[in-house]
This record gives C-alpha cells, sequence and structure tokens, in this order.
C-alpha cells in the first residue's frame, strides 16, 4: 500500500477543497472499500480526507423523520445504525432488513450509507491489479469469456459487473432521492445518480470532482405502505448476493395501488423490475398475481453461458419479498 497522509477537514468547504485541489486526495468516510482498494492496488492516494471530522453538516449524521412522515438519512450514518432502526416501520422495512443482511457486524459498524452507495465493483478482473479490463480503460470486459458465473443477466454490456450495493436496491423500491453538495448544491432521483456501461464503462456514479453525498431522503409513506427485502448468498451469514430483491407496495380496499420492485446484483446498476410492477398495480393480491408477477421480473434477461441460474434464482426471490410484503400465504 503506498503511504498516504490523513486530511480531517472541520468543514464540509474544506473537505471539498481538499478533493478538488488535488484529484489524487480520496473522501473517507467508513472508508471499508476504500481500504481495500488501497490493499489491491486499485487506489492509490495521497492522501484521506476525513469526513467524520466535518463538524458544521449535521445532516452528514442525521437518522430523522420530520413532521410530514418523510425521512432523512445522513451519508454518515452506518449500515448498523439502519440494522437496528426500530423507528422504520412495515414501509422502511425493506431498508432495514438489506442494511441488516449486508456483510457482518463489525462491518455493518463502520460501513456507511454513502459508502455503500458508492462502492465500486466487486468483479473480481476489476479487482486484480494486474489485469486491464474494461472498467480500467482495456478494450473488453475480461468477464464475457472468463469466469462470469454472479455477472449481470439485466442490462449487461459492453461491461457486465453488478452493482455492489445492498441498500441501493432498498432505497430504488423506496423511491429515495440522494443530496449532493457542490459548487452548487443539488438533489436527484436515487436512480438517476447511478451510471450504466453503456453510458460510461468506467463509472458508476454521476458525482462530479468535488461532489460530496451528504445525505438521502424518503418521501412520506402512503397509507398501506409495506416493503420488504430478501436476497441469497453461497454463504448466507456473509456474503455478496447473488440476488436480491427489494418490494415496496401499497394496498387500499383490497387492491393493490402502487408498486415498485428493485433487483440488486443482477444488473451493472440497481434495476427497476417495470414489468412486474405493471402487473401488479390495479389487481387484487394473490399468489397467482404473484406468479405472474415473478415472471416478469426478469423479462428481457440475457445471462452469460455460466449465470442463467440468476433468472429462477432472481424470480424465487421476487415471489418470496412478495408474499411478505403482500401478506399473501405462499402456495403449500
Amino acid at each position: 500500500m503506498k503511504p498516504f497522509s490523513l486530511i480531517r477537514p472541520a468543514s464540509l468547504d474544506e473537505a471539498r477543497a481538499a478533493v478538488t485541489a488535488a484529484p489524487e486526495h480520496v473522501l473517507r468516510a467508513g472508508g471499508v472499500d476504500l481500504i481495500d482498494q488501497m490493499k489491491e492496488g486499485l487506489a492509490r492516494p495521497s492522501a484521506l480526507v476525513e469526513l467524520r471530522t466535518v463538524s458544521d453538516a449535521p445532516a452528514l449524521r442525521e437518522l430523522a423523520r420530520d413532521g410530514d412522515g418523510a425521512w432523512s438519512l445522513g451519508a454518515l450514518v452506518t449500515l448498523a445504525q439502519l440494522a437496528a432502526a426500530s423507528e422504520f416501520g412495515a414501509e422502511l422495512a425493506a431498508l432495514r432488513e438489506a442494511a441488516g443482511s449486508a456483510a457482518t457486524p463489525s462491518i455493518r459498524s463502520m460501513a456507511t450509507l454513502g459508502g455503500n452507495l458508492l462502492q465500486r465493483p466487486r468483479c473480481w478482473y476489476y479487482r486484480h491489479a494486474e489485469l486491464v479490463c474494461l472498467k480500467k480503460g482495456g478494450s473488453h470486459c475480461l468477464a464475457i469469456n472468463g469466469d462470469h458465473r454472479y455477472h449481470a443477466i439485466l442490462g449487461g454490456g459492453p461491461s457486465w459487473i453488478v452493482h455492489p450495493s445492498t441498500l441501493a436496491s432498498a432505497l430504488l423500491a423506496l423511491d429515495a432521492r440522494v443530496e449532493l453538495a457542490g459548487a452548487e448544491a443539488r438533489a436527484l432521483p436515487i436512480a438517476e445518480l447511478f451510471v450504466g456501461p453503456k453510458e460510461d464503462a468506467t463509472r458508476e456514479h454521476r458525482l462530479a470532482p468535488g461532489e460530496i453525498l451528504t445525505r438521502v431522503t424518503i418521501p412520506a409513506a402512503a397509507p398501506g405502505q409495506r416493503s420488504a427485502y430478501e436476497a441469497v448468498k453461497e454463504k448466507q451469514s456473509h456474503d455478496w448476493p447473488l440476488a436480491e430483491v427489494a418490494v415496496n407496495v401499497t394496498v387500499e380496499s383490497g387492491t393493490i395501488k402502487a408498486a415498485r420492485v428493485a433487483l440488486g446484483h443482477v444488473a451493472p446498476i440497481p434495476w427497476r423490475a417495470e414489468a412486474a410492477e405493471a402487473a401488479l398495480v390495479g389487481q387484487q393480491p394473490s399468489a397467482a398475481l404473484i406468479e405472474r408477477a415473478a415472471a416478469a421480473a426478469t423479462e428481457g434477461a440475457k445471462p452469460l453461458k455460466r449465470n442463467a441460474y440468476k433468472i429462477p434464482l432472481t424470480r424465487g426471490l421476487v415471489r418470496a419479498t412478495l408474499h411478505r410484503a403482500l401478506e399473501v400465504a405462499s402456495p403449500a
């Protein structure tokens, strides 16, 4: 690992100035993924700029609900805090469950909301310091003709990575927005934060140089709104998901009035299963309806040779998650 210095700014402006003035300076929150990249030789910053010393931006650490029922989640809130948030009702269950499923207890106590959303892919070709894949400026994605068992089945090409954030699928299902501090403050829907490989194979997000993700907001829940999250891993206690699903549904007078279905670890970006959502809205919850929605969730999937198993796996997860969220008994 290359030697580096620590910069401990007292203000958000100082933090922004430190990384804007020197591209080799990198922001650090929990530092879980960053330290991994430094050990692997993928990141070689000359200085780490510590966000945890910033004292003039309390929103960075905020976990609060306003009078209208909307939530504000600071970028430095840890996964452990989200997993333990008993104040999250059924409407935010997907976020609590996603945070609680990520990594291990010790990592959750350090890893932050902002860091989880902005981490780099875990593809073993990208993470290998001596390989030059498409994401590192190479000519093609090495996974296509290599070991791609964990790679994308939806939205793939020219890179077939899967987005590594567990919180992103839950927040996408919950229609969250992100707030960014830069030369001018801006906010955007979380779906617009992410960049797919067809747009730019070397990037995963739209932050401009010097911009800092400061918080995530979630709109107030509608009456009858419920959410849920499920994931399958090779090692269920601590591993990267093979696939994950977050759903957010609103049921009124026995009819599904709104539905959002988000898939994770099956696409280069957190993936909206819009065909599944369309199958659900306006219908009465039933096992047969859930079966149709699950089948629609992987519409357009184009697996590689060794990852087609993700199609039935994802459909099964959609079924299981919808059964819980809609409180429909599973078929015997």
